[in-house]
């Protein structure tokens, strides 16, 4: 089993929801390593990087300005990118297609090209999503790697995309490409994923701020991991996962969008009247994805170390701690 080590990493998108968790795993748990990362606009601190802005160092670059990514690439010579800068909206990538496929597809284009103009060889993690299986047959479940791609919205097509853009690079230039899929994770800063959402709303509606939490499809039925462990996944990934292969990551908690809120509204401090949002409702869903990872844990040895308790907490406490700044600063 392979074990590298890196000195220096850049983390594309560095200030978004998973690319900052992933720069506080790295700063916790690898000190020695120098984490460099991508944002488009660092004139302010960046919300998500307010505890560890000190301890990064940003560079301002969109990912679509080739010139300015080859710039930076040359500057910091990373020995390891995590490409986590993406446009991951599905409901957006229904009203903004066009957006969601230019940006998520020529960033990454030209990251891939960038990094070969370079002349660099750093280990590429591209961490693609289990969105790029769709909406997969039941005799196919638990889904593995092999299983076909079957995109069912913009966004996915567009990291579906990405992904085979990564097999490409990797067979065609022998660059060091791992590319992961990750199913779904309970992830605090990201308002638009269905158990933020969720959570965000009761702690409104404990707040006053609202009456009814509304809510699309509940019958979809996920797997879902702490966001700590999904980021520690990808790190291990880079340490220890074969180049030109492609890894699923998921965690063991199988459970209905329905019943996960069920127990939302049971650790709610108030009643939780609920109604459906005709908005919220996608023209096609995923509704079953549970995946198969034991080709991943047969390479690294990972296993989840936060229980599925642990995930909620940290998410109730999370936008409960959000709402009330709000309310603070209004006052």
């Amino acid at each position: 089993m392979h074990h590298r080590s890196f000195k220096r990493v850049l983390i594309t998108g560095i200030s978004g929801s998973g690319g900052s968790y992933l720069a506080e795993y790295i700063l916790e748990h690898q000190p020695k390593v120098a984490v460099h990362g991508t944002a488009r606009n660092v004139v302010t601190v960046p919300k998500n990087l307010e505890k560890l802005h000190r301890k990064v160092t940003i560079h301002e670059c969109d990912l679509n300005d080739f010139s300015a990514l080859f710039t930076v690439l040359k500057k910091v010579k990373p020995d390891a990118i995590f490409h986590l800068a993406s446009n991951a909206n599905v409901q957006a990538s229904f009203s903004n297609p066009l957006a969601v496929l230019d940006n998520n597809i020529g960033s990454t284009a030209n990251l891939l090209e960038a990094i070969r103009m370079a002349a660099i060889d750093p280990v590429i993690q591209l961490c693609s999503t289990s969105e790029v299986y769709g909406q997969v047959d039941p005799k196919d479940v638990p889904i593995k790697e092999s299983c076909p791609l079957n995109p069912a919205n913009p966004y996915a097509v567009s990291k579906t995309t990405q992904d085979l853009l990564g097999a490409v690079y990797f067979r065609a230039y022998k660059m060091k490409i791992i590319r992961t899929r990750m199913f779904a994770y309970i992830n605090p800063r990201r308002e638009n994923l269905f158990a933020t959402s969720f959570a965000m709303q009761v702690a409104r509606i404990e707040a006053g701020l609202q009456k009814v939490l509304l809510h699309g499809n509940l019958n979809s039925t996920r797997t879902l991991i702490d966001v700590r462990d999904a980021m520690a996944s990808y790190w291990i990934a880079a340490e220890k996962c074969e180049f030109g292969q492609v890894y699923n990551i998921g965690g063991n908690t199988i459970i209905t969008v329905g019943k996960f809120l069920d127990l939302l509204r049971k650790k709610a401090r108030v009643p939780i009247p609920l109604r459906q949002d005709p908005k919220l409702l996608r023209p096609t869903d995923v509704t079953l994805q549970i995946p198969d990872v034991k080709k991943f844990t047969k390479q690294t040895g990972w296993k989840p170390n936060y229980s599925f308790e642990d995930s909620v907490e940290l998410l109730l406490n999370h936008c409960r701690k959000t709402v009330a700044m709000k309310i603070a600063r209004e006052q």
